[in-house]
């Protein structure tokens, strides 16, 4: 393996706080013990070669100071970042024995680079490598991950959009990290209107989302894997009829499923808020995502009802999802002391999905029953760790509801999680046919 030198300076640099969004990553991070990268392996079309690739790297490290910061650990523990004004990144280069051998090898590089934490005080967060088919042969692959306490996915999509338009587009980029935590230590009326929400909300939910602990049978954290084609068609066909999104259709069957299954009062959860639709932070590269906090009581009402409840409840999660969130800990605490017991919020809820992809025609009740049978679980594994009680995320996944979830089954058993998924499209369904069946 070959290391090519690639020299830049940058604008940004100094020391200063995390963002908030980078504070909430950190926090994962260090809970779950991984740098929580995002990358992955692109062939590469004929023609561009090591020196195209170093100039990559160059352009990158240059515009973006996100990609030149560092952790400072503070001996109380505090946790700042460096921005460097100039320095040198390597580009990594791996000579495969053919062609056809160039895709392992770039595949085997991504695996070594997954299993291994990036080194926060010491290493810049993008690493980019590039595989060659024999030794002076064109480059065949390029492998690239970007640790997400330097960037979240719409950042790395910035990334990648101005690095096709660099020969147009202004010479500085966006806010970055150093500018933006200096903006929030000043909006310190975003904190104090999110907590006035979150205390609300959180005086109107039982403490805990789980009846508590039993021990498990098998494997205690598990990931499932679950489609329905069904379920995407009645969400889309509620969705026309109501007219609204598909988004609150999905939250609000994760809600009233929630409800059938676990019981309780008014469901809650937490949501994951991209904080992007904020002034001037479209293109910002660093990690923008927050928690938001959604509370739905579905109990005696109609479908209908109960999506407009949920449409409701999560433009007010997002409104109220940008603040300090050393603030809002210490207003969990301070809740959970008042109340007798620690608040758990451990149920996340996050929709993966790419808006914009409206259906030819709105299906009938003929296509939605006939795609049932297609539903099923696509894979069910172990996990190690997992650092919540409950995570369903819907991805991205064309013509169909694909919802991965993360459980830990001493508080949700794997057969309430499958019974929760089956309640989701059994909700979404009935309420296609008809909205104003009741929603629990």
């Amino acid at each position: 393996m070959e290391r090519i030198r690639v020299p830049f300076t940058g604008d940004g640099a100094g020391r200063g706080d995390l963002t908030w969004g980078q504070q909430q990553v950190w926090r994962a991070m260090v809970e779950v013990n991984t740098s929580m990268s995002m990358g992955g392996v692109v062939p590469v079309p004929d023609g561009r070669t090591v020196e195209d690739f170093a100039g990559e790297l160059r352009f990158f490290m240059s515009r973006y100071p996100a990609m030149r910061s560092l952790l400072r650990f503070a001996p109380d523990g505090a946790t700042t970042q460096e921005v460097l004004g100039s320095g040198e990144a390597f580009l990594e280069v791996h000579t495969a024995a053919s062609a056809d051998a160039a895709g392992a090898l770039a595949a085997e590089v991504f695996a070594g680079w997954k299993a291994r934490n990036f080194d926060y005080a010491h290493e810049w967060p993008i690493r980019i490598a590039v595989v060659r088919a024999g030794e002076g042969g064109p480059v065949t692959h390029v492998v690239v991950m970007v640790c997400h306490i330097a960037a979240d996915g719409s950042g790395l999509a910035t990334m990648v959009r101005e690095l096709a338009e660099r020969d147009t587009i202004g010479p500085h980029p966006a806010t970055g990290p150093l500018e933006l935590a200096a903006a929030q230590r000043a909006a310190g009326r975003h904190t104090d209107n999110a907590m006035r929400y979150w205390e609300a909300q959180l005086h109107a939910i039982e403490p805990q989302r789980f009846a508590g602990y039993a021990e498990p049978e098998g494997a205690r954290f598990r990931q499932v894997v679950w489609r329905s084609p069904a379920m995407y068609l009645a969400s889309e066909r509620l969705a026309e009829r109501l007219s609204v999104d598909a988004a609150p259709v999905l939250l609000a069957a994760f809600g009233v499923a929630f409800g059938r299954v676990v019981g309780g009062g008014p469901f809650a959860s937490q949501v994951i808020v991209s904080n992007r639709f904020r002034p001037g932070l479209a293109d910002v590269v660093s990690p923008l995502a927050q928690n938001g906090l959604v509370v739905l009581d579905a109990r005696g009402i109609t479908a209908a009802e109960a999506v407009s409840r949920a449409r409701q409840a999560s433009m007010s999660a997002s409104k109220y999802a940008y603040y300090d969130p050393g603030t809002r800990l210490a207003l969990l605490d301070r809740i959970g002391k008042e109340r007798g017991e620690p608040i758990d919020l451990a149920v996340f809820y996050n929709d993966r999905r790419i808006s914009g992809r409206p259906l030819a025609e709105v299906p009938d009740e003929a296509a939605i029953s006939a795609a049932r049978p297609a539903t099923e679980l696509v894979s069910e594994t172990s996990m190690s760790f997992f650092n919540e009680k409950l995570m369903v995320n819907v991805d991205d996944v064309p013509g169909t509801v694909q919802i991965t979830t993360e459980v830990d089954t001493a508080y949700l058993p794997i057969g309430d999680l499958r019974r929760l998924l089956r309640q989701m499209e059994d909700f979404t369904v009935a309420a296609a046919l008809d909205p104003g069946s009741p929603a629990v």
